[in-house]
């Protein structure tokens, strides 16, 4: 085979995205291999600086709680793990959806989405802070890793599918006529905003119970996890507690991913979608749960939010971590000397405050603590 040809798997739905169908690069570039678009963009991802950095930013759990509990990283790797599960019972494009998920918070902030919301209110005459936007920022800009342009150079569909990116905490912002407003984007990228979804409410319930913020006897109120639970059970008579929770954990991961390709499918074949032209025409969302299933997970939902989210503790945490960057972001804003060197050079480009912007939300929870004593605390050495 020529080794410029790129692969493209032949068994793909026709619903399906594909590289050789990309709408291209921002700059050209030559290829050493024949690796397929998506496939190059996933690989990109996860060698760039902001990728790694995600190991030491919040889920639930600021880094120093516990070496067991979930970070960015380990939560994009679960998202990652869901979304190429359903993609591939669904024909999806696999290379896209792992690229997706690999990418979804590139741009999250120290501390949660505490730090987004610092930060979009730090910058709230300055153009504001949004994560998914600040991802695109990440891969289009701030990378700095190949001659001849900024960014990682990825494909128009992972862009698009990075600032279209939704949830209950993501809503798309100021997308521009490049991405098509108004327009849904690929399955693939569809398919992610569920995949982050299970993952971390499923990932939650884990760290919840193993902080101790939630309990067995709190969740078995909750009735997908108790069918679940309950069922598991009744397979393995007598398991200890232990199995017993994680068993359940990856039975409902797994009636999630039935759930989500059942109704999907259905999706498709009543829009009558058989290629992408048909998606982006017909224009309608595709990927989701049933009925059913999505009024119980409205209520997990709701249980996390109050139980776990809510905890006491979490919120001190949430507390000290809004202090910790918003005097930071005041404290560069008043003294820009004190940035490093390569963000002092971009001010000029940028502007103070998208450049400090910048500067924070690419810190990690543990950088970001040691930021703040070493400004901040007068034994500290600088």
């Amino acid at each position: 085979m020529d080794i410029a040809t790129p692969l493209e798997r032949s068994d793909l739905a026709g619903y399906a995205a594909r590289s050789a169908q990309s709408r291209g690069r921002r700059h050209p570039e030559r290829h050493r291999d024949n690796r397929p678009a998506f496939e190059r963009d996933r690989d990109r991802i996860i060698h760039c600086a902001a990728f790694r950095r995600l190991e030491y930013k919040t889920q639930v759990f600021v880094n120093h709680e516990g070496d067991y509990y979930r970070t960015r990283l380990t939560h994009s790797l679960e998202v990652a793990q869901i979304g190429k599960a359903i993609a591939r019972r669904l024909r999806l494009n696999e290379e896209l959806t792992e690229a997706l998920a690999l990418a979804h918070d590139l741009g999250h902030t120290p501390f949660g989405h505490t730090g987004e919301e610092v930060l979009n209110r730090c910058m709230a005459d300055h153009g504001g802070f949004e994560h998914n936007l600040q991802s695109l920022r990440v891969v289009d800009e701030l990378e700095e890793r190949y001659p001849g342009f900024n960014g990682l150079n990825l494909s128009w569909e992972v862009r698009e599918g990075i600032v279209k990116h939704s949830s209950p905490y993501d809503r798309p912002a100021g997308l521009v006529d490049e991405f098509l407003p108004g327009t849904v984007p690929t399955v693939e990228a569809q398919l992610i905003n569920f995949a982050d979804e299970i993952a971390y409410n499923n990932h939650d319930i884990d760290d919840g119970l193993k902080s101790g913020y939630v309990t067995l006897d709190q969740l078995r109120g909750i009735e997908v996890w108790r069918e679940v639970y309950d069922a598991v059970g009744a397979a393995y008579p007598g398991i200890d507690p232990s199995r017993h929770k994680h068993q359940t954990i990856s039975a409902l991961i797994g009636a999630y991913i039935r759930d989500i390709t059942i109704t999907t499918l259905a999706n498709i074949e009543a829009y009558g979608i058989a290629t992408q032209d048909d998606l982006r025409q017909v224009n309608r969302q595709v990927v989701g749960l049933s009925p059913e299933l999505a009024a119980k997970n409205r209520e997990l939902k709701r249980f996390l939010f109050v139980n776990l989210y809510r905890h006491y503790k979490v919120e001190r945490m949430r507390v000290k971590a809004e202090r910790c960057l918003t005097q930071l972001f005041e404290t560069y804003l008043q003294h820009p000397t004190l940035l490093p060197g390569k963000y002092q050079e971009k001010v000029e480009r940028d502007g103070r405050e998208r450049v400090i912007c910048d500067y924070i939300a690419g810190m990690t929870d543990r950088f970001a603590m040691d930021e703040y004593k070493r400004l901040f605390e007068p034994y500290e050495r600088v």
